[in-house]
C-alpha cells in the first residue's frame, strides 16, 4: 500500500524524468517543429500521444526509458511518414487532414455547415467576441480552421471565394 510520502519510486523519477526529458527534446529538434504541431486533428494526436508517453516513461515503474523512447520514435516516423507523403499525394491529404469550413458569410450563419461541423450560433459568437469584436456588422466571414479553431475575418472580398475554405 502506498501512502502519500512513500519515496520508494521518487529514486526512479529522478533519474528517468530529466533522461526521458531531455531525449523527448533531442527526438522533437530531430524530427523538426512539426512533431508539435497542431495544424490539425491528425496532430495534435501525436502531441498529446507524445505527452502521455513521457508521463508514463517517468511514472509507470512497468514501462522503461527504453520502450517509451521507442514507442516515441514510431510516433514521430509515423508522423513524418504521413505528413511526408500528404505533401505529395491528394488521396494521402484527404484521408489526414479536413478543409477549413465557412461557418458565418456576410450577416449569414450557414447553417448547414455549422450542423455538419456541430457548431452552434452560441461558439461562432464568442470566437468573434474572443477577436475583439462586439458584433458580426464588422465581420465579413467566420471560418472554422483545420485544427478546431476559428478565424474571424474582415475586409474580405467575397467569403464564398476563400481559398481552401469549403
Amino acid at each position: 500500500m502506498s501512502s502519500l510520502f512513500d519515496t520508494s519510486g521518487l529514486g526512479s523519477i529522478l533519474i528517468t524524468g530529466p533522461l526521458a526529458y531531455v531525449a523527448v527534446i533531442v527526438l522533437i529538434r530531430g524530427f523538426g517543429k512539426r512533431s508539435l504541431s497542431e495544424l490539425n486533428a491528425f496532430d495534435l494526436i501525436v502531441t498529446v500521444a507524445l505527452g502521455s508517453l513521457l508521463a508514463s516513461i517517468v511514472l509507470d515503474d512497468s514501462v522503461s526509458l527504453l520502450e517509451g523512447l521507442v514507442a516515441m520514435v514510431i510516433l514521430l516516423v509515423g508522423q513524418f511518414v504521413i505528413t511526408f507523403l500528404s505533401t505529395r499525394s491528394r488521396t494521402v491529404i484527404r484521408l489526414v487532414r479536413s478543409n477549413p469550413t465557412l461557418l458565418y458569410s456576410r450577416g449569414a450563419f450557414l447553417d448547414e455547415p455549422m450542423r455538419r461541423e456541430r457548431v452552434t450560433r452560441v461558439e461562432v459568437m464568442a470566437a468573434i467576441r474572443s477577436a475583439g469584436y462586439g458584433s458580426t456588422e464588422s465581420v465579413d466571414a467566420v471560418v472554422l480552421e483545420t485544427d478546431g479553431s476559428f478565424s474571424v475575418l474582415t475586409g474580405v472580398g467575397s467569403p464564398q471565394e476563400l481559398p481552401g475554405v469549403g
